[in-house]
């Protein structure tokens, strides 16, 4: 059922943010629970799982090690998302098929593939039940929850079972924010209409890809966390953070990557190539004006110091380019898209060489051409987001459907 036509309750407000704890608590993710109860919900399965560098345990082990270790499940395969189950392919690239040296299990590879071609997958490694457990960041364009959406989709095609083991939303579930996508802008960074930072963990949008958007919805259970909280951020746990690609080095990055990924969509670098991606900005030509318009702004949460750099890789590598670095000082009043769109309007205000890709990838990261022809016309940072608060006020009063969380 469409977003339009459902019945919509009224919306829940977003919870009080809590400082995070001097002593970071146990939390328990999807698979602590799955494995305490010795993988009883898998038992009589040919289970095959996707997965990748995140999918450990709170004392760093893999999980596909300690479960393929483990005489009560019967782990026969495994799928590797973008940049690989085992994480070596940069941004738009896999591993291919092989066999992991470590456990000699078959890997397959699910990148780019969906509805019968990835079912086919599933098919061949005959596996009766798909079980999913990958490190979301909370962003619609991070393309691991697409993964999930296809690898759901292909399994009802296949006749398979779904199960998802929870994580944490590292930048916490409080809330939803950002424009919702329109679906003539489908694509891989964004199947379906819903917000830009959702503000979910991957079970709560499996529900409701199931519930709102799978053409016909799969057999789906999902294995919840204990001890977490909507409200806290990552590193209230004691848990360990993976890399959930090489472009997202710490909880930090996650933090700023709903608004800061929108750069990719144009000329400037979004820091890919040097040590704080999507926290260093700027492009050769850009000087110290562009920070001192956007602290004028008195973004909430942030400032904004003038910054050099030189990428290794991808846009100007090898040249020194001037720009911005984002320094969160309050995560609590931070807001990662609005905070991206006053950039991409400070930026072409200030620096005459601003442009987009020729593509209109903007348009794909955002949902629609709204944000791009408003600032071409001229928009300030209020106006960009006031275009897309009916929507977004939509999604929120459905995704309250789909909360297993307090």
């Amino acid at each position: 059922m469409s977003l339009t036509r459902r019945t919509l309750l009224a919306a829940t407000p977003a919870a009080a943010l809590t400082p995070a704890p001097s002593k970071p608590r146990v939390l328990r993710t999807g698979f602590d629970q799955l494995a305490a109860h010795d993988y009883s919900r898998l038992g009589g399965q040919r289970v095959g799982i996707v997965t990748n560098p995140t999918g450990i345990t709170r004392d760093a082990r893999h999980i596909v090690d300690v479960m393929h270790a483990s005489p009560h499940v019967n782990l026969v395969a495994v799928f590797g998302p973008e940049h690989g189950f085992r994480g070596t392919a940069q941004a738009g690239g896999s591993e291919g098929h092989y066999t992991d040296p470590a456990t000699r299990l078959p890997v397959y590879d699910t990148y780019m593939k969906s509805g019968p071609p990835l079912a086919d997958v599933f098919r061949t490694a005959a596996v009766d039940t798909v079980v999913f457990d990958i490190q979301d960041v909370g962003a619609r364009f991070y393309t691991y929850i697409w993964t999930l959406y296809d690898c759901m989709e292909a399994a009802q095609l296949a006749g398979k079972r779904f199960v998802v083991l929870d994580r944490p939303n590292p930048v916490t579930g409080r809330s939803a924010q950002g424009p919702v996508l329109h679906r003539e802008f489908a694509t891989f960074v964004g199947r379906q209409p819903i917000a830009q930072a959702h503000g979910m963990t991957v079970a709560e949008l499996a529900r409701l890809f199931n519930g709102e958007f799978l053409p016909k919805p799969v057999a789906l259970e999902t294995v919840l966390m204990t001890g977490w909280s909507r409200s806290e951020f990552y590193d209230a746990w004691s848990l360990p953070w993976v890399p959930p690609s090489p472009n997202m080095p710490t909880p930090d990055t996650a933090l700023v990557y709903a608004g800061t990924c929108l750069f990719e969509g144009t000329n400037l670098s979004e820091g890919r190539g040097t040590t704080r991606p999507f926290e260093l900005l700027g492009a050769e030509g850009v000087d110290g004006r562009w920070a001192a318009a956007v602290n004028r702004l008195g973004l909430p949460g942030a400032h904004f110091r003038e910054a050099y750099f030189a990428p290794t890789f991808s846009k100007f590598e090898g040249r020194t380019v001037g720009g911005v670095q984002i320094h969160v000082h309050d995560r609590a009043a931070y807001d990662p898209v609005r905070t991206g769109i006053a950039l991409l309007v400070t930026a072409k205000k200030v620096w005459s060489g601003f442009g987009w890709r020729p593509d209109d990838w903007i348009d794909k990261l955002t949902g629609s051409t709204r944000v791009r022809t408003a600032i071409d016309a001229g928009a300030g940072t209020d106006e960009v987001v006031a275009e897309w608060q009916e929507e977004l006020r939509v999604f929120r009063r459905v995704r309250t459907e789909y909360l297993l969380y307090k």
